[in-house]
């Protein structure tokens, strides 16, 4: 039985519009406009899944005036990305629209605080999938596989790289073209669900990606309408991606904002729909507008009800007033902890105050601990080996410095987060043929040791509450042996110091004066004891080592 379905485009200052689909054997359909900007028709239906698109007269400036040109629906849930048309699907069931039937299995999981947060970012593509191919690209169901891994590593968050529809078969997904359909090359809308359940179900919320600041080129509002949606020219050529929305722009005929409205309607889709838990804003300094990012922060929180959300801006160099009493986002990526931290384990510079900085991001003006997120690389990074093999160093001199960058992230104030493949040294540098992650490096005894290292102080990090606080105290200063020592600890009586070398001298029998109690402190990373007495605490460190006492 057929029922009646109404197809609408927004598109208020157009001159005429139609519909073209399938189901009229792409015959046009012609729409009406009514006073809210809306081209409007209803078509009757029976169930089944159907492609379609808009016709429309352009309002954009690179058309001829009033020019017909083919649009997907900017709404569209699903797009046929493998066609040069790019044709939207819909699916009728019921005789109403739907994006799946998929039913959530673990909404009611308990999952971590943003404090308790130990972050994984991944890409989708790269991150597993046809190990023994190297040029297959993953699925969301070999991410699904990978979750055992995951879980063992100790991680209880993942931050997807984006998945919304992109143009071609392959991309890192900041050049969006559908912002409410999904990249149809890693699976269906059921399939991002099914990943996004199982983490659930296994106490590991999922961030995604949000790309706001920009489109790509031919997305469909730039067709419509461009300079309705987006700034007319790029603000800042130098860090353009893309056509840039206005949010800035108010129709007053209509009372709105277009593009608020626009990326409004994405993020309550995406939260609602997906049921992620948090989003990490794209190019924030871009966006350029708190105005903007405190409506859209909340319409996310608001959106997730009372599961915790985490919103975190990438806004590049960092700045404390975007997440501060009166910022709009409760983290920020802490580029300045990356850019010091590798420059003190590839043995470039030392530099105590700027070490102390970027460990303690209150002296930085940052005020909590959920206020920055560190990390040793990211995905516009290379790995951490790759740029420490440009510097010709290699095998267990990398690994002992990269263990001691480990440390730093998971012990410093904030909340850590790992780049794919980094917990056990994947070293191929940065370019989309070497991008996936190669697994056959867990056969190499170095790989394996820095693995399980990492799991010991994720599992450190989630288990001591006093590297959940924002407390540090660095209370040993050695500039000429370039060792620098601080304590982290809560008010319940939980203690963690790490002593870090940075140099490449062994220090035998270094004693740390003015260590923080007298007793026994069991080191973490060798896992044995040893006792404090009359303030001080003897340790023999090695070239680029940190260890970490426990106060037992």
């Amino acid at each position: 039985m057929a029922n009646p379905i109404e197809f609408n485009l927004f598109a208020p200052y157009n001159q005429g519009a139609v519909l073209v689909g399938s189901f009229s054997n792409w015959a046009e359909i012609p729409m009406k406009k009514g006073n809210d900007g809306y081209f409007r028709v209803t078509v009757d239906l029976e169930d089944g899944v159907y492609q379609y698109k808009f016709r429309v007269q352009s309002k954009s400036w690179f058309f001829e005036p009033d020019q017909w040109v083919d649009v997907t629906d900017p709404y569209a849930t699903d797009v046929d990305g493998q066609s040069s048309e790019e044709n939207g699907i819909v699916r009728i069931k019921d005789g109403e629209r739907i994006v799946d039937t998929y039913v959530w299995q673990h909404d009611d999981h308990p999952l971590p605080a943003d404090h308790e947060l130990v972050i994984y970012e991944l890409h989708v593509a790269d991150f597993s999938g046809g190990e023994a191919d190297s040029k297959a690209r993953g699925k969301y169901q070999h991410v699904i596989e990978k979750l055992d891994y995951l879980c063992e590593l100790g991680i209880n968050a993942i931050e997807l790289m984006p998945v919304k529809e992109y143009p071609g078969d392959y991309s890192w997904g900041y050049n969006p073209r559908h912002f409410f359909a999904t990249e149809s090359s890693y699976g269906t809308t059921a399939d991002l669900k099914r990943l996004i359940d199982a983490c659930h179900g296994r106490g590991i919320r999922v961030i995604m990606d949000g790309i706001y600041n920009h489109s790509e080129a031919s997305c469909p509002l730039t067709q419509i309408d461009h300079d309705y949606w987006y700034h007319h020219a790029p603000r800042d050529p130098e860090n353009n991606w893309g056509p840039e929305f206005n949010y800035e722009h108010y129709d007053e005929k209509l009372d709105t904002y277009p593009a608020r409205r626009f990326i409004g309607e994405v993020v309550r889709y995406w939260v609602k729909d997906f049921h992620i838990d948090g989003i990490r804003y794209d190019a924030a300094r871009q966006i350029a507008n708190y105005d903007f990012m405190h409506w859209i922060v909340q319409e996310a929180k608001q959106t997730a009800g009372e599961k915790p959300f985490y919103n975190i801006a990438e806004h590049i160099p960092e700045t404390p007033s975007i997440t501060n009493i009166d910022g709009p986002m409760d983290g920020c990526w802490h580029d300045s902890f990356y850019h010091c931290v590798l420059a003190h384990i590839t043995g470039e510079t030392f530099d105590i105050e700027q070490l102390k900085d970027v460990l303690d991001a209150k002296r930085q003006g940052f005020m909590g601990a959920t206020n920055v997120v560190n990390y040793l690389t990211n995905h516009d990074h290379h790995h951490v080996m790759a740029e420490l093999g440009d510097r010709g160093i290699f095998d267990e001199a990398a690994f002992r410095r990269r263990k001691l960058g480990a440390v730093l992230v998971m012990t410093a104030m904030g909340v850590p987060m790992i780049w794919m493949g980094e917990e056990f040294g994947e070293y191929k540098p940065k370019t989309i043929n070497s991008a996936k992650i190669d697994w056959t490096l867990l056969k190499n005894d170095l790989n394996r040791s820095l693995l399980d290292y990492y799991k010991g102080l994720i599992h450190l990090r989630k288990s001591n509450p006093a590297l959940h606080t924002a407390n540090i105290n660095f209370f040993h200063e050695n500039p000429e042996a370039k060792v620098l020592a601080y304590t982290r600890w809560n008010d319940e009586g939980s203690r963690v110091v790490v002593v870090a070398n940075f140099s490449d001298q062994f220090l035998a029998g270094y004693t740390i004066p003015d260590f923080p109690a007298d007793g026994t402190w069991h080191e973490w990373t060798g896992n044995y004891d040893l006792e404090a007495g009359g303030g001080n605490l003897m340790t023999d460190l090695g070239e680029f080592e940190a260890k970490v006492f426990v106060w037992q």
